[in-house]
Order: structure tokens, then C-alpha cells, then sequence
């Protein structure tokens, strides 16, 4: 039996999906150098020196060559489980005012009426992220994972995110999709119809990494905010990301209450709880004008039955020529009405025998 998703549909009030990496977004540092490394017996910097050029030297995605070196460095020295593994996210530091950020938002976004979601889209991985103290605040976390034998070992990679692959998650969110293998995310909705516009989309991030979500949001009229560490207050990359029209914004990574990227972010919320009335109020107008067609080509469609009727059933010459002026009106026919008009002008003497004169033979080259 095929596997039912389940699927998120559009609300009644707007929706505002704020997307997150991790490392270095929400946390200091990559989430394996803040107790996994050091528990293998490696330096940071050897690990990762390690792991580059094992995916340098086989053409290797960079995420599978990490997580391959995390197993081959956990050999003898730690049990890679997924128990394990959210231990070591339990240790990962995050930014200040992280851990009450996402309830605070969601409140404020609940005081304009807009429905505000966090969400994960990160290269890290996600039984690290799910082992941090707000794993729970995520409505989806997407990111790299292992698959876990019968022993609790991992053994595979389950799920690999790297660069360009997270985009596919950013249309997941946009459709409602959530579930990584629902096939929902190739199908078509129209614009109306989309749970989350790009346009309320928020995408929060700090290197070239995420630079393919910053772009898509970018060009959907989305919100890109590239975040630097407030603890060295290093801006070159998010000048570069700006300069290159990867970023809309940028600010510290200080998530506390009153902060630069607090106020940014409530103001990106501000204007969409305007923005969506104004939305809702453009498409509540294109279904009624829609509505409107759909009547006046029903009640045409009525007259063309009815005129039709009358000529089959037309007795003289003049009626003909009278009901024969009234269709020319119309311009658009159907294959069936042709067939039914070009039997009458054969069936009906009071057609046929004038089907050549103007105004009939006229009508009738229309129909060819």
C-alpha cells in the first residue's frame, strides 16, 4: 500500500516560515567540533584536514566525506549511535537569547496575525541538532543523518544536505510537502493556493553554503538575513554576500530580546501581515472575476442553446434570417454546436434553400 503523507494546507491566517541554518547561524562553531572531535582524539583542525581531502581526493561530496570520517574516527574509541550522537548535540553552545528566541517570535508573529514556523536546513547533523536543548522548536529539522542498524550503529548515510540540496526543502515548506519523499513537492499549486509564498519566506544563514537558498528566496521576493558572529564582530562575509546580491540584510547572531536581528525580523513580519491583506484581497478579486466569466459564459452558452433550437425548428425564411443574425454575434463555437449547425443547414429547408445568401453564407464560413 502506498504510503499517505501527511500534508500541510493553506491557512487562514498568513504563514511565515523562517528557515535556519546551524552551524554558525544559530551556534559559534560546527556542531562535531564542540565534543565529538575532541572525544576521537583528533584537533579540529586535523579532523577537518582529514575529511576535505578524502572528498578532494575520490571527487567525494564534502558531507559524505565528514560523516564517513566521523565513523572511520570513531573505530575503538566511541559507540556512533544515535543516543551518542544527541549527546554531543546536548553540548553544543548556541548564540545568546537562542533558547527563547523561537517562542518569542512565534508570540509576536501570533500578535499581528501571522502564523510564524521555524524551520532546519542545515549540512550539520540532524541527531546533533535533535540532542540541542531547542530541538523541539522546529516544525521540521532537514539535515544531513545516518541510517542506524539493528544495533543502534550507524552504518549509511540516510540523508545527505549539502549546498545546492537544500533548496529542494525550501519548496517542501513553500507546498506544505514536509515528509522528504512525498512526491507532492514536483506538483502544481495554483499561486492562491501555496501554504507558505516565497515571499514569506525567511532565510537565515552565514556562508557560501547557503548561498543557493539565498538566491531562490531572493529572486521569489523573499527575506535572505546573512548572520556574523557578535563575539568578533567580523563582517567580511556577509559584506560579500551582500555586495555579491546573495543577502538582503545582515546583522549580528544575537538573538536576544530588543537586538538588531529582533527587530528585523519583526518588521519583516509586520510587512507581511500588510502585505498578505493585500494579497487576499487581490485574489478574493480574481475569484470573482472569475466567477463573473464563468456566469456570463454559462448564460451564453444558454442563448447559443436556445438560438440553435430555434433554428432547427425554424418554419419560414424570415425567422431564419432573423435567428441567423442573433448567432453572428457569437464567435467562439464549439466542435459539437458546428456539427449540430452544419446538420440543420442540410436537414432544414428553410436554411438550406437560402444558405447561400450573405448574412447565412457568411455566418456558416465562420464555422469552417
Amino acid at each position: 500500500m502506498a504510503k499517505v503523507f501527511g500534508r500541510k494546507t493553506k491557512e487562514d491566517k498568513p504563514v511565515v516560515a523562517i528557515c535556519y541554518d546551524f552551524d554558525k547561524t544559530l551556534s559559534p562553531d560546527d556542531m562535531q567540533a564542540q565534543g565529538y572531535i575532541q572525544s576521537v582524539g583528533y584537533e579540529v583542525n586535523d579532523f577537518w584536514t582529514r575529511s576535505n581531502g578524502l572528498a578532494e581526493d575520490n571527487e567525494m561530496d564534502q558531507n559524505l566525506a565528514y560523516m564517513l570520517t566521523m565513523k572511520q574516527t570513531a573505530r575503538r574509541r566511541v559507540v556512533l549511535n544515535k543516543h551518542n550522537l544527541m549527546d554531543y548535540g546536548h553540548q553544543v553552545e548556541l548564540y545568546r537569547g537562542v533558547e527563547t528566541w523561537f517562542k518569542r517570535i512565534r508570540e509576536y508573529g501570533n500578535s499581528q496575525g501571522v502564523i510564524v514556523e521555524h524551520y532546519i536546513i542545515s549540512s550539520g547533523l540532524k541527531e546533533m541538532i535533535e540532542g540541542t536543548k531547542v530541538a523541539d522548536e522546529f516544525e521540521k529539522i532537514y539535515a544531513s543523518s545516518f541510517y542506524f542498524d539493528d544495533t543502534g550503529e550507524a552504518i549509511w548515510p540516510a540523508q545527505v544536505v549539502n549546498y545546492t540540496g537544500k533548496t529542494q526543502f525550501l519548496f517542501r515548506i513553500n507546498k506544505g510537502a514536509l515528509d522528504v519523499n512525498d512526491p507532492a513537492v514536483n506538483d502544481y499549486f495554483a499561486p492562491e493556493d501555496i501554504r507558505v509564498p516565497f515571499r514569506n519566506i525567511i532565510y537565515i544563514g552565514d556562508s557560501a553554503t547557503d548561498i543557493p537558498c539565498m538566491k531562490l528566496v531572493n529572486s521569489h521576493n523573499g527575506h535572505s538575513v546573512g548572520v556574523y558572529d557578535p563575539n568578533t564582530k567580523k563582517k567580511e562575509r556577509v559584506f560579500q554576500m551582500m555586495e555579491d546580491n546573495r543577502i538582503k540584510y545582515y546583522a549580528a547572531a544575537d538573538y536576544t530580546d530588543g537586538s538588531e536581528l529582533d527587530k528585523l525580523i519583526k518588521a519583516i513580519i509586520d510587512r507581511t501581515a500588510y502585505n498578505e491583506k493585500l494579497e487576499s484581497l487581490h485574489y478574493k478579486n480574481k475569484k470573482e472575476l472569475a466567477n463573473s466569466k464563468m456566469k456570463c459564459e454559462d448564460q451564453m452558452a444558454k442563448e447559443k442553446e436556445k438560438l440553435i433550437l430555434s433554428l432547427e425548428n425554424s418554419g419560414s425564411f424570415a425567422a431564419t434570417h432573423s435567428i441567423i443574425a442573433k448567432l453572428r454575434s457569437f464567435n467562439k463555437w464549439t466542435e459539437e454546436e458546428k456539427k449540430t449547425l452544419n446538420i440543420i443547414r442540410e436537414s432544414n429547408s428553410q436554411v438550406s434553400l437560402i444558405q447561400e445568401d450573405e448574412d447565412v453564407d457568411s455566418f456558416y464560413s465562420t464555422l469552417k
